[in-house]
């Protein structure tokens, strides 16, 4: 009998398992503002500037607006 109540209790906590499993999140990522996900994209990739970051820096500069524009690019912006 105790068998058979283990076996009920692995099958109800498996079936906990995918149902919570299967939800989604409808926070964005970390780095990314609202409106800049798309669902179902596995390649995210974040628009370049301070307005497409979830958390907008305090100082911005010129410079690192270019190196945020340069990512994924090998080669660091010319302008130091």
């Amino acid at each position: 009998m105790s068998l058979i109540k283990l076996g009920l209790l692995g099958a109800a906590g498996y079936g906990l398992y995918k149902y919570m499993s299967g939800r989604t999140s409808e926070q964005p990522a970390a780095a990314f503002a609202h409106g800049e996900t798309a669902p179902g994209n596995a390649t995210q990739v974040r628009n370049a500037g301070a307005e497409s970051m979830r958390d907008q820096p305090k100082h911005w500069s010129k410079t690192d607006e270019m190196s945020d524009q340069s990512f994924p690019a090998s080669d660091p912006p010319a302008t130091y």
